[in-house]
């Protein structure tokens, strides 16, 4: 039987894939690539970081959920999301 992999589909639930996520993220709602070094650090330093932790097949499916892309590893992405989200981001409406 090959290796299942837990990947958070586009609706929010996780699911089983034969393919391994691209992308990881956290259940605080972000995600990232799969080498970023701000979520090696965490993975590293705190053991609820790990068991929060969560994948995606694709970009468009970490969006699609609900995550936003992480500041750190996905500079370029954060800020059009950001553009998209200021106002919620920073606590207005």
């Amino acid at each position: 039987m090959p290796k299942q992999y837990r990947l958070i589909g586009p609706d929010g639930r996780e699911s089983l894939s034969d393919r391994p996520g691209a992308l990881g993220g956290h259940r605080r709602g972000v995600y990232g690539r799969l080498d970023c070094a701000a979520a090696l650090d965490a993975l590293r330093d705190d053991a609820s970081y790990r068991r929060d932790r969560v994948f995606f097949a694709d970009e468009a499916t970490a969006t699609a959920a609900g995550y936003r892309p992480c500041g750190r590893c996905m500079p370029e992405q954060f800020r059009a999301w950001l553009t998209l989200h200021a106002a919620a981001w920073h606590g207005t409406t």
